[in-house]
């Protein structure tokens, strides 16, 4: 008796290459995440506001747990915005010790190509970026790799179209 035919499990066996390939992709995420302590260890810069250092379509990488320093180039969320944005520390104010022994670090923000700071793009009457606001410090990049990312979101059939065809060669793939 026969359980299953060739062509069939031929075509399981592809399914579940293509689970696999997914499940993959999701768990090297997760380990980035757990490494990095950042909840998204690559941003791509969708901006021109950090020209010449980096352009639009360029891949970061971050890292949470580092101390900020003046010049340094962090990835950043403030309440009402749904883009993280990328951005050089201009100020850094710390703030004098509390009962607990505890202090923090403010945080002011400009982009190189942008005339003046970023207050404008804080949250109403938010002055200075806190640790919350703050997802990575850049570590690293790879120029323009990220243009595919900026193409699949301006252009939403171009990423049906490649997840698609992506689809089909995995599938195709064993025959």
């Amino acid at each position: 008796m026969q359980v299953l035919g060739a062509g069939r499990r031929n075509k399981l066996h592809q399914g579940l290459n293509l689970a696999l390939i997914i499940t993959s992709a999701m768990m090297i995420w997760k380990f980035l995440i757990l490494v990095t302590g950042s909840e998204s260890p690559v941003v791509v810069v969708l901006s021109g506001s950090m020209e010449p250092g980096f352009k639009r379509g360029d891949i970061l990488f971050l890292m949470k747990h580092t101390t900020i320093e003046l010049g340094d180039v962090i990835v950043f969320t403030v309440d009402g915005r749904a883009v993280p944005i990328v951005h050089r520390v201009v100020s850094r104010h710390d703030t004098a010790p509390q009962l607990d022994n505890s202090s923090s670090v403010q945080l002011l923000t400009k982009g190189d190509n942008n005339f003046g700071d970023d207050r404008i793009l804080y949250a109403k009457g938010q002055r200075w970026l806190a640790h919350e606001n703050v997802m990575g410090k850049v570590i690293g990049y790879l120029p323009h790799v990220g243009l595919v990312t900026i193409l699949m979101n301006d252009y939403v059939y171009i990423k049906y179209a490649l997840i698609g065809l992506l689809s089909i060669l995995v599938l195709k793939g064993g025959e």
